[in-house]
């Protein structure tokens, strides 16, 4: 079985101020539909790069509440489609009851966190965990963002893909997934992190791209407590954060970062 590559050359002309055009070859990634499909019940059609689709096939059953650890899952198969890739997911039977109940209804596109959502009360709603999250030190967030950047192989050959990482509380990375969907990478990565039997209580979870609704869902189902990104949060990313008393930075820099919730535990460094 051969996939498709991450990535493809594509010609195209370079035109700068003087208004001569070169020509040159740019990488492009690659976007694939893939088909999800449990104990041969079809359940959704997702749009992403065709890389770690095992861990995805984990990290999607985890973050829309198929399956709650990697138990649930029998066996994944990555089947090659004339029209995309197919992932055949054997579950465990009682995780085969909560898909049955959960079916999505249309396909998912690229930037899709709740595509085929048919009613409001389907929408992801992560358990708030017991205690408060833990601390964590402004240098480990400074030390894996500089990580980050030499640790996104696939963006730094295209310029147009996100990246969802693991940190540990010391900073140092212990995944990284690209993928040119923002909620896709954090799936990935979620798909990783259960395989791995890492626990994602312990560190914090990074990403590329603007901090949305669906991402900070999607961290809590993980089990994270601090969720790290680019860019700035939309209004309802910070209520869920709030109410999950996720510790919330973004719009982080090596230089400077922005703590919207969980100010008294993001600190310069440890104490005592």
């Amino acid at each position: 079985m051969t996939l498709p590559p991450s990535s493809r050359p594509a010609p195209a002309l370079v035109v700068g101020r003087d208004g001569e055009p070169r020509p040159t070859t740019r990488a492009v990634p690659e976007e694939v539909p893939v088909s999800l499909v449990y104990s041969s019940v079809p359940f959704a059609v997702m749009m992403l790069t065709p890389s770690d689709l095992e861990d995805f096939a984990y990290g999607f059953s985890l973050t829309e509440g198929i399956v709650t650890e990697a138990a649930g899952i029998r066996e994944v198969e990555v089947e090659v489609d004339p029209r995309g890739l197919r992932l055949a997911i054997r579950l465990a039977p009682t995780a085969l009851t909560a898909h049955l109940a959960r079916r999505r209804s249309i396909a998912g596109r690229t930037g899709c966190g709740l595509c085929g959502i048919e009613e409001l009360d389907q929408m992801p709603q992560a358990i708030r965990p017991e205690g408060p999250a833990p601390a964590i030190d402004l240098p480990a967030i400074r030390r894996a963002l500089d990580a980050l950047e030499g640790a996104q192989p696939l963006n730094d050959e295209t310029r147009a893909v996100h990246a969802a990482a693991f940190a540990r509380a010391d900073g140092s990375l212990a995944a990284v997934r690209e993928d040119v969907g923002r909620h896709n990478a954090l799936d990935k990565l979620a798909g990783a992190l259960m395989r791995s039997g890492e626990a994602p209580g312990d560190g914090f979870v990074l990403v590329t791209s603007r901090c949305s609704f669906e991402l900070v869902e999607k961290a809590a189902a993980i089990g994270a407590r601090t969720l790290v990104a680019i860019s700035a949060p939309t209004a309802l990313a910070l209520d869920r954060a709030r109410a999950l008393d996720m510790n919330l930075v973004a719009v982080a820099r090596r230089d400077t970062v922005t703590v919207f919730h969980g100010m008294d535990r993001v600190r310069e460094a440890a104490t005592g």
